[in-house]
């Protein structure tokens, strides 16, 4: 999932600073795990901004911000309400951000939240929760012969071919608390009967399968 956290509400006012009107728009699904965009945080924002001489003009929670088909379909629905706002305040990921200032061209968007990282749910309470970053995205995955830990994301130093000799009592010498990523892949790979892949010698990666922008069609 999409890591996001909510800016903070004086750089929200310091973007929206001449708009008046503002609707509102989230995210179903990842803004909504990390309570940066679902129902809950819609509302408390709109309290937030109304006691700063804001009104807000409605507001809806995409399912999802980053489908282009149900963005346009909520553009539809709530154009006429959008065309007497200001601006248009997103609490999706910068993807579904986007895409919702493509869809409302004309429109002022601004982004209420801060898109981090592809990560994973480690902790999650009423209270709040812990995300942690396992993939960097970068297209040319080698899971399968590191014992499914990724050194590209998991190593700070992103070493490809075993660990850099820095590592003392498990840990990594740039993060004390932080487990050495290649001793986990060490450990995987012998409970697995897979430890000769650590002679494996790899290539450096070729970063052009995951130049900006992207497309794919299926």
């Amino acid at each position: 999932m999409i890591i996001t956290k909510q800016k903070p509400i004086e750089e929200i006012l310091a973007a929206i600073k001449d708009a008046g009107k503002v609707f509102l728009a989230g995210c179903s699904l990842c803004a909504t795990t990390c309570r940066t965009g679902g129902e809950k945080e819609l509302k408390k924002l709109e309290k937030l901004l109304k006691a700063n001489n804001k009104e807000v003009t409605g507001s809806v929670v995409l399912d999802p911000a980053c489908n282009m088909l149900e963005v346009k379909r909520f553009c539809r629905k709530y154009r006429a309400v959008i065309d007497e706002s200001d601006a248009v305040l997103s609490l999706a990921c910068g993807g579904g951000t986007q895409a919702v200032s493509e869809a409302l061209e004309g429109v002022r968007v601004y982004p209420g939240n801060n898109t981090l990282f592809q990560g994973e749910i480690t902790k999650l309470t009423l209270q709040g929760g812990r995300f942690e970053q396992r993939c960097s995205l970068c297209g040319d995955c080698m899971l399968g012969e590191t014992g499914g830990i990724c050194p590209v994301t998991c190593c700070p130093k992103a070493l490809l071919n075993g660990p850099c000799g820095g590592a003392k009592d498990g840990k990594c010498e740039i993060d004390k608390n932080m487990n050495c990523a290649w001793l986990l892949i060490y450990k995987n790979l012998k409970e697995r009967g897979a430890i000769s892949n650590m002679k494996t010698i790899h290539e450096p990666k070729d970063h052009s399968v995951n130049s900006n922008p992207q497309s794919l069609d299926i």
